[in-house]
């Protein structure tokens, strides 16, 4: 087994680099950085993937009584994550940063607001409600898991002559 690239970096520093860049090929679904770096992106990015697919149809029906606005108790039926996409959630947030949405120039402030209201972590919702039914959808189509990532290498950066290339998710 090949050893991880140490980036030139101590370990604190190169985790972030990757935390980070990771973040932003999930959020954007596209970034691109140096062959180094995009060969340990895209290892670390398989992995979220591969935990959000394993859990992201374990959820849970749960009946709450709730005070209406008469006060009277009514009975409502909750959707909740199930324990195994519960312990997933909570370790995709602990790989990943927590990004946020930006609100596009034509949507009102009062529509962002309205669209964003019970988002507590959008990168992660963004992970279980669209990635990862895409990706185990593929894997039952082509048979398998994993590849969820490409690397293409784009040449050499015009400052410092360092081999650059783009990951994205296929």
């Amino acid at each position: 087994m090949a050893k991880p690239a140490k980036l030139g970096k101590p370990t604190d520093q190169r985790m972030a680099i990757i935390r980070n860049q990771v973040s932003n090929l999930l959020w954007n679904g596209r970034i691109e950085t140096t062959v180094a770096k995009a060969k340990a992106v895209s290892s670390q990015a398989e992995k979220v993937l591969t935990i959000a697919i394993n859990a992201f149809g374990d959820t849970v029906s749960v009946e709450k009584e709730i005070m209406n606005a008469k006060g009277v108790k009514v009975k409502k039926n909750i959707k909740q994550d199930g324990p195994k996409k519960l312990a997933a959630r909570r370790r995709i947030m602990s790989m990943v940063y927590d990004l946020h949405e930006i609100r596009s120039e034509e949507e009102s402030k009062r529509n962002f607001e309205k669209r964003t209201k019970n988002i507590n972590h959008p990168l992660v919702e963004k992970i279980f409600t669209e990635l990862a039914p895409r990706y185990a959808k593929r894997a039952k189509e082509v048979g398998q898991g994993g590849g969820y990532t490409r690397v293409l290498k784009t040449g050499p950066r015009r400052g410092d002559n360092a081999e650059m290339a783009i990951v994205e998710l296929v």
